[in-house]
């Protein structure tokens, strides 16, 4: 039997390295984590916060953070991690609408949580730093006792979806009374049992910890006793040193990461040894196929592929020997089966596109949005992530966008992904977004603004040697009528593209 909590690695290795820091170096053993999650959760406990309670924090890349998901995951408190990317009136909405009791911060991010000071109920605290209208978390935890709160029980990450429209809202997992050492039952079969995870794991975590996948991923390889090589920000290059210098076993990247990588000069890409990967585990964003394909030849068949969202109500997974016979797909149901429905809610038949739902999977609700809850489910109380695709023959599932961002010219429906795989492809494109704009004739026309890898580039025959491209390999209706620049587009730190910013500011300009 495996163990599956940092205490028992403490106990068996206490000098071993849990967390490691990728650019400053700083690290943490198991026996100093075991040590300041019990002395954190004295400290919450001290605040009159109980099972079942919220707290919420902002912080960057660093120790501090995942010694305080430690401390809440052992005292039954629904944490909150928030982007410090939010400004202070998204960050102010969301500590309101999680409930929670304490909120903790960084000297980097205190100024977004400013406003927040004199809420009453709520306790405002700074770590790894000392500031006025901020209790210090670090001294306060570190008169607490370092042995264990005598009611330990687990709890949960509470996190708040993109919010593609509207406020983003909180995915909350019904709390059930579960021993501190139980792992997810996903994350258990993804990374314990597909990828091999154990004690001899080091895995390189590049993205943002606040998001779902690195905060869970982070948290799983210290249960099973690994060590997490964690990035301050993610870089195509500094990641190939870390794999070479670390040898790293296991990473979670999303596609924007392999692009940015492939796009290296061969003789960078030469330099770094990375054969020690065993699995490289990739999601949050569709990955055009060509990309994939281009990874694989590169690090060999050793990517795993799921798609799933914050909400955990439904998983597919892939490997890579799967997916170079069924190209494209995302994989097979692993947890909840899929539905594919059509405008009329009526089951589609393998091959027809419609949207995605799973059924059977694991009940989720968005915290304080009973509508917004209502929306994602359909009258069999099988649930949706407002995506849209289609079966294979074999259960294989393909998808072809976000349902918000189908374009329909003429009565058809194009899919803006296929037009920016093929438009990714083109050797002087760093980024690109596709969306439909206003068309009298047409209703819709297919829009592309294009980051260029030069911007010194970016002008009318650039455009034509674009739309020129994407024509040679996809039908004219799919391809742009027109071509934009911008020296950056939109994306999250998460790497997924803000689209709607885009197309908003052209369906303005429009009116």
């Amino acid at each position: 039997m495996h163990a599956t909590h940092p205490r028992a690695h403490a106990a068996a290795h206490p000098n071993k390295i849990a967390y490691r820091m990728a650019g400053s170096g700083e690290a943490i053993t198991y026996g100093e984590l075991e040590r300041r999650a019990n002395q954190g959760a004295h400290l919450l406990r001290s605040l009159g916060l109980k099972a079942g309670d919220h707290i919420a924090f902002i912080m960057e890349n660093s120790i501090a953070f995942m010694e305080l998901c430690w401390a809440a995951q052992r005292t039954g408190i629904y944490h909150t991690a928030i982007s410090r990317y939010l400004t202070p009136d998204e960050i102010a909405y969301i500590v309101r609408d999680c409930g929670a009791k304490a909120l903790i911060v960084t000297p980097q991010t205190a100024e977004q949580a400013a406003p927040l000071a004199g809420q009453p109920g709520l306790s405002l605290f700074m770590a790894r730093g000392v500031r006025p209208g901020f209790r210090d978390f670090d001294a306060e935890r570190a008169a607490m006792p370092d042995t264990p709160i005598a009611d330990e029980v687990t709890g949960y990450d509470m996190l708040y979806s993109s919010g593609t429209t509207g406020r983003p809202k909180g995915v909350k997992k019904p709390f059930m009374t579960e021993p501190i050492e139980k792992l997810p039952p996903l994350m258990k079969v993804l990374c314990q049992d597909m990828c091999g995870m154990g004690e001899d794991t080091v895995y390189l975590s590049p993205a943002p910890l606040y998001h779902a996948a690195p905060l869970r991923f982070n948290m799983i390889v210290a249960a099973l006793g690994g060590t997490s090589v964690i990035m301050e920000k993610f870089d195509a290059e500094e990641f190939l040193r870390l794999v070479d210098a670390h040898r790293v076993t296991h990473a979670q990247l999303v596609p924007t990461m392999f692009v940015r990588m492939l796009k290296l000069p061969d003789e960078v890409r030469a330099r770094y040894d990375v054969s020690s990967i065993r699995a490289a585990v990739h999601a949050a964003a569709p990955c055009p196929a060509d990309v994939k394909q281009a990874m694989i030849d590169w690090w060999r068949p050793i990517l795993l592929e799921y798609y799933a969202g914050t909400e955990g109500n439904g998983v597919t997974v892939i490997n890579s020997t799967e997916w170079l016979s069924h190209r494209g797909s995302v994989g097979r149901s692993f947890v909840g089966s899929i539905k594919v429905l059509g405008e009329d809610g009526a089951e589609l038949p393998a091959g027809e596109i419609g949207a995605v739902y799973f059924a059977g999977g694991p009940a989720f609700a968005y915290h304080n949005d009973a509508a917004k809850t209502a929306g994602a489910h359909n009258a069999q109380g099988w649930s949706t992530l407002g995506d849209i695709g289609y079966l294979d023959a074999e259960g294989y599932l393909y998808l072809t966008d976000r349902k918000a961002y189908m374009i329909i010219s003429g009565g058809v429906n194009i899919y803006p992904q296929e037009t920016e795989d093929v438009l990714i492809l083109h050797p002087a494109v760093a980024d690109v977004a596709v969306f439909g704009i206003p068309n009298a004739e047409m209703g819709e026309e297919v829009k592309a603004v294009v980051q260029p890898r030069d911007m010194a580039e970016a002008g009318p025959e650039l455009a034509e040697k674009l739309i020129a491209f994407c024509r040679s390999r996809l039908s004219a209706l799919k391809c742009p009528r027109s071509i934009d620049f911008l020296a950056e587009l939109p994306r999250t730190p998460t790497g997924k593209l803000v689209k709607r910013h885009l197309r908003d500011q052209y369906l303005a300009a429009s009116r």
